[in-house]
Formats: structure tokens, sequence, C-alpha cells
């Protein structure tokens, strides 16, 4: 084989990336548009403001599947649930916990467990801004992002990895997690949540939108579970326009986006 030559049996996560683009098509069609698509989403809060606030959704269709993408508001909790699956019903399980908690906070074994989804649930009561998006394939919820200040989040202030690349930015944004329902996984319902977070963050004042995903690329396991890569892909980041700044792991990219 010669040398200039990628091994055959590891593709980069650019060439991923681009091959995701050219595949997915994800075109967004937002309520107050349907004309035709919009350009590129980090272009999108050049429109006025009045306009920009008035959206509340976004259409998205990849490939012959239309996706919905809506924020998680008090009155979609069970389709929240809905989306969640069969974990729709543990109280226990994270609910998207983990990032608004200190990072490192210790737990004893003889508390009860937390119930994570009842936090939630009141988090998305109380909140101002609602702190993430639901996705919808026709009436069904499929997905669930969370996306908000990354000022916001003690679990990514507090990581000591992260601490170590990131730098003090107000404007940041973060999107911490994704949830697929499994029988839409690997159809663009995760790109579809990344560009209408991205989208999101605009619109309430980010100047910059950030992740931390994995390199599915530099993994050495051949098949990857869905809870190894809740963060989300480099290769879908990448087909969003999001750029590599740095790494805390060999796998792990820290990706940001200016908005």
């Amino acid at each position: 084989m010669r040398a200039d030559r990628p091994h055959p049996t590891r593709r980069s996560a650019r060439y991923e990336g681009d091959r995701l683009r050219r595949q997915s098509r994800v075109h967004i069609r937002p309520f107050w548009r349907t004309g035709r698509g919009l350009p590129p989403l980090w272009g999108s809060c050049n429109r006025p403001r009045e306009v920009r606030l008035a959206r509340r959704c976004q259409d998205c269709r990849v490939g012959a599947m239309s996706v919905q993408v809506r924020p998680a508001t008090a009155d979609r909790w069970r389709d929240l649930v809905g989306a969640f699956g069969r974990r729709g019903e543990d109280p226990s399980w994270c609910w998207c916990q983990l990032f608004v908690r200190q990072a490192g906070q210790p737990t004893s074994a003889s508390e009860p467990a937390p119930d994570n989804r009842d936090a939630l649930r009141r988090e998305i009561a109380q909140a101002a801004v609602p702190p993430g998006l639901i996705s919808y394939v026709g009436d069904q919820p499929v997905g669930w992002t969370r996306v908000g200040p990354r000022s916001d989040f003690p679990g990514v202030s507090g990581n000591r990895a992260l601490a170590k690349v990131l730098t003090e930015d107000p404007g940041a944004w973060w999107v911490t997690c994704f949830v697929v329902d499994s029988r839409h996984r690997r159809s663009g319902v995760g790109s579809a949540l990344l560009k209408a977070a991205v989208e999101f963050a605009c619109e309430h004042g980010a100047t910059a939108v950030e992740g931390h995903p994995v390199d599915v690329a530099a993994l050495s396991a051949a098949r990857v579970a869905g809870s190894a890569i809740y963060t989300g892909t480099m290769a879908m980041f990448v087909a969003a326009g999001f750029s590599e700044i740095a790494r805390t792991y060999p796998t792990r990219p820290v990706m940001r986006l200016l908005v």
C-alpha cells in the first residue's frame, strides 16, 4: 500500500464529517420561511432580531424523513419522557443532571438514589429559557439535547481536564449531551438536534457554541455503544461547522463554533 494513502479501515474525522455533510443534507426550514432553505446556521444571527425571537421551532428534512426540533417546555414534559424511551420510568437515571452538578461531587452509598427525573422536570418548569430541545419525527418524540451557557454547568467548568484548555468566555454556550431513540439512530436526528442547538444558542445571545464529543475514528473498538457517545461524535460536530480547539484525551476533542 502506498504510504500517502490512508489506511482503508481508519477513516479520519474530517472524512467522516464530509461524508455526513454530503449524505445527510439536513436543511433547516423554520415555520416563518417556507420558500427555500436557510443559509448556514452560524450566519443566521444576522437576521432581524424580531424575526429571530419569533422563531420557536425548526423543521428539518433528513433524506425522506422530516424532523422537527422544539424547545423543551413544561407542556412538552411527556414528550421528553417519551424521548428517553425505556429509561423514562427510571428516576435514578442521569436525566441530564451530570453537568449541572459539581464535577467530582462525592456521593454516599447510604444516601437514597436521587430523583433526577423530578430535578429535570422542576428545572424545565422554572426555567426562563428552556434548558434543552426535543426532536420529533411526525408526532413521535425521538431525541433530546441539552444546551445552555457554559457557565451554567459546574460539571464543565469544574472539570480539571477541560479547565486546562478552555478560557473564560461569558458568551460561550455548551452542548452537553444527546439522547436519540434507538430506532432513529444513524438517521440524522442527532445532526438535526446539534444544528438546532446552535440556532437556539445564537438566538439567546451566544457568541460561540462548544462541545466535547468522541472521536470515534480514534477508538480501538470495532463497535461503539450509543451510551459511549452520549456527548455526540466528532464527525457530527465537524459536519455542523465546528472546529477542534484542543483535546483532553486522544479520543476526546473540544469543538467550537463561532456564531
